[in-house]
């Protein structure tokens, strides 16, 4: 989807909505619930589960979204990463409402369309599905969350800023325990004079 198209599309919908909101008229959103595990039978309930757990690490904004960004940072964080274009690419292929994000169930897609073989070779898409693809049955829950939590960890430590973030939360540690100390020892001894 070019910029042109996105933009109009954004834009027909704006349009849409405004022109409901001024006739009184309810907006309903554009989306529609859906039970995960009904839609993508698929997947047993440990794959989903295993599946939503990788989405949440990712979903920093806590919306139930991954949007541009998150989806540059996950895949960076994955070692994997993308161009703009190629980021606005991925999201596309599996954007079914249209609203530029992967939402859980577009995220699953993902997963469904590589076991259908349906992913290009060397597309972003595919590298996320093989960067994080594992299969719950051979090493079970627990593994699993061991081994996303221990990729995780790898990618972590590879982040020139991590290592500093570590430090400065250190230090605010360490600073708040040396105010605490002197404020229980100023207590003490007040606690002393006052006797």
């Amino acid at each position: 989807m070019s910029a042109t198209e996105e933009l109009s599309g954004i834009l027909s919908r704006r349009q849409e909505i405004n022109e409901k909101l001024e006739e009184g008229l309810e907006v309903k959103p554009k989306y529609k619930f859906v039970n995960v595990y009904t839609e993508f039978h698929e997947f047993s309930r440990k794959e989903i589960k295993q599946y939503e757990e990788t989405f949440n690490k990712f979903d920093e904004g806590r919306d139930g979204f991954l949007d541009l960004t998150e989806v540059k940072r996950m895949m960076e964080r994955l070692g994997a990463p993308q161009t703009h274009l190629g980021l606005k690419a991925m999201i596309a292929e599996v954007d079914e409402d249209g609203d530029n994000k992967i939402s859980f169930r577009e995220f699953l897609l993902i997963y469904r369309k590589a076991r259908l073989g349906e992913l290009e070779m060397d597309s972003g898409l595919e590298a996320l599905a093989r960067l994080t693809e594992i299969n719950v049955d051979q090493v079970g829950v627990n593994g699993a969350k061991n081994f996303f939590e221990a990729k995780i960890e790898e990618l972590a430590k590879k982040n020139k800023f991590h290592d500093e973030i570590v430090q400065e939360q250190e230090e605010k540690r360490r600073e708040a325990e040396e105010k605490a100390l002197r404020r229980q020892r100023f207590k003490e001894k007040t606690a002393i004079f006052q006797h």
